[in-house]
């Protein structure tokens, strides 16, 4: 079996061509977004589709769409979704999610995104890699301009994101008709600072409902928090 199967409990994905391959970002937002009463998903960028198809696993009413705009990518997870237990409700497009929005007259009551998030510093020699990092092919605001026409009136959109650009998101996001509902800071370690923030946004003002923090590690490389163990223990095979 290949080395870049990433076997989960009750789904594999295989990532070999993938340009960015399964990392704790994902894990973190498939298992943390609020799936309480949705029927209909879109993931943006679903590079290798785990967290189209966490969502899948978590969902059962739901069908769940998604876009991927690398070629390798998208077959890629093309794949794991058809050999998915999944398959027959979940469908993904070749093309960016500008296109797609201009194209679609779908909405959705939630949509999720680990979007790129580096604009600027030393490129990568891997043109796939950059359009993936970078904020080259998907700038924020477009990101979010996207999502905003593309969520029903009680949507919700979720997205994981470093910690000074997931603050500059949040305000930016306003600007866009997008306001923040629940926040998850993200710490690698117990005494390390925040590294991550997950948050969700909503259509209308609304208040602040969950502000809260998430510590991964409590002790050495294997000792998880009882928090992240209860968020992941449907998908991780040891947890």
């Amino acid at each position: 079996m290949s080395s870049d199967i990433f076997k989960f409990k009750q789904f594999q994905v295989d990532q070999e061509q993938c340009s960015m391959k399964i990392g704790t970002d994902g894990v973190l937002l498939g298992a943390w977004v609020n799936t309480e009463n949705v029927t209909s998903v879109l993931d943006i960028g679903t590079g290798s589709g785990v967290i189209a198809l966490m969502v899948a696993q978590r969902a059962q009413q739901a069908t769940v769409s998604a876009v991927e705009i690398d070629e390798k990518s998208f077959l890629q997870a093309k794949q794991n979704m058809e050999d998915s237990p999944w398959s027959d409700r979940m469908d993904l497009q070749n093309e960016p999610i500008q296109d797609y929005t201009k194209a679609t007259d779908k909405t959705f009551d939630l949509i999720v995104c680990n979007p790129p998030f580096f604009s600027g510093g030393t490129f990568s020699k891997d043109q796939e890699r950059n359009n993936v990092r970078h904020t080259i092919k998907l700038p924020n605001g477009d990101l979010l301009r996207c999502a905003n026409k593309l969520m029903n009136k009680t949507g919700r959109f979720s997205v994981i994101l470093p910690f000074i650009e997931g603050l500059r998101f949040k305000e930016m996001a306003e600007t866009y008709g997008l306001y923040t509902r629940r926040v998850t800071s993200v710490i690698g370690k117990v005494g390390k600072p925040v590294e991550r923030l997950l948050i969700e946004f909503c259509k209308e003002k609304c208040e602040l409902v969950q502000e809260d923090e998430l510590v991964i590690q409590v002790g050495g490389r294997d000792e998880y928090s009882e928090e992240y163990i209860n968020l992941t223990r449907d998908f991780y095979l040891k947890m």
